[in-house]
């Protein structure tokens, strides 16, 4: 038997690795050569093999112990969060894209709430239309009560309607850095509402973008493809940006906990997606210290308690009560 020949017949069986591998081992190679990286000496190569996930499992893990904080945290598992958000750019780069919807169709929404210091989860579904002139929810006694005509929105409060809110998105370039710039310079977020009395807050632009890109991925009934690939090719150029498998939300579903350094003492916030799909599917805040308010001597929230919801949907619709 011709051994050499019989190896180019079963190698010739074998096909060549696809872009979603070689991509993030060619960025693994040209790391070790530049010695860029951390200490390669622990890391791990996950390999998935679920459909469109795969690329993510080529993820880098540290298996380092977690750092200190509440015992419900979740367990570290820490993700590469260039390899993880330029797969979610491909992923969400493919999909198809939706209409604009009409002013007098509704933008529906489901979440559930689980707050601190509670057992109890609780559903809030709410229709706005898209023109923001009306809005509808569920009263106390379950029966549907539809605001009147006129704009619902507090004049004060810095939130859009949802076609406001579509406007600014599609003005958004789709170039990662340029996207990031005008975000950052955005005036309407460096401004927001300012409540009477409280002293307005200088925001860090990095935190600032980071906080508008994770809203307008939360609305993404409306999201053009394009743009929304450039948004998470925006965030792994957001220094600190990190990523997290195997965060919760409200709901109980497991995803990817992509969070930065919180600001003094405040809780640790994830922005939770979908492994798969890349969708938002909530958040997450962890308490790494007692919270107090004024002088008390108890904690008002204590070191270990979570704030977690859950968006179920995100949809256009005929009319309000109908779901999507």
């Amino acid at each position: 038997m011709d051994d050499l020949r019989s190896l180019r017949e079963w190698r010739a069986e074998v096909p060549e690795p696809g872009q979603e591998w070689i991509i993030p081992e060619r960025r693994r190679l040209l790391t070790r050569v530049r010695g860029r990286g951390r200490a390669l000496r622990r890391r791990l190569l996950v390999v998935g093999a679920l459909g469109a996930a795969a690329a993510l499992a080529v993820a880098t893990l540290w298996p380092q112990p977690p750092a200190p904080g509440p015992a419900n945290t979740p367990s570290v598992v820490r993700l590469d969060s260039g390899v993880v958000l330029a797969r979610a750019a491909e992923v969400a780069g493919r999909r198809r894209g939706p209409l604009v919807p009409l002013p007098t169709q509704w933008h529906y929404t489901k979440t559930l709430d689980k707050q601190p210091n509670s057992d109890t989860i609780k559903t809030h579904e709410q229709w706005m239309r898209y023109d923001g002139m009306q809005a509808a929810n569920f009263g106390e006694d379950g029966e549907l009560v539809v605001g009147p005509e006129g704009n619902p929105l507090d004049p004060g409060d810095d939130d859009l309607s949802p076609q406001q809110y579509d406007a600014k998105l599609r003005e958004l370039p789709t170039d990662p850095r340029k996207l990031l710039a005008k975000v950052t310079g955005d005036r309407h977020w460096i401004e927001g509402a300012r409540e009477e009395g409280v002293p307005k807050s200088a925001e860090p632009a990095d935190a600032r973008a980071y906080r508008v890109i994770m809203l307008y991925l939360s609305r993404y009934g409306t999201m053009p493809p394009r743009l929304e690939a450039a948004m998470f090719r925006a965030l792994a150029l957001i220094p600190g940006v990190r990523i997290e498998q195997g965060v919760s939300d409200a709901a109980g579903r497991s995803g990817l906990g992509v969070w930065r350094e919180p600001v003094g003492d405040e809780p640790r916030r994830y922005d939770i997606l979908d492994r798969d799909t890349y969708r938002y599917l909530g958040w997450r805040r962890v308490w790494l210290r007692d919270e107090f308010l004024f002088d008390d001597s108890e904690p008002a929230v204590r070191k270990g308690a979570v704030w977690s919801t859950a968006l179920l949907s995100s949809v256009i619709v005929e009319r309000p009560g109908q779901r999507g």
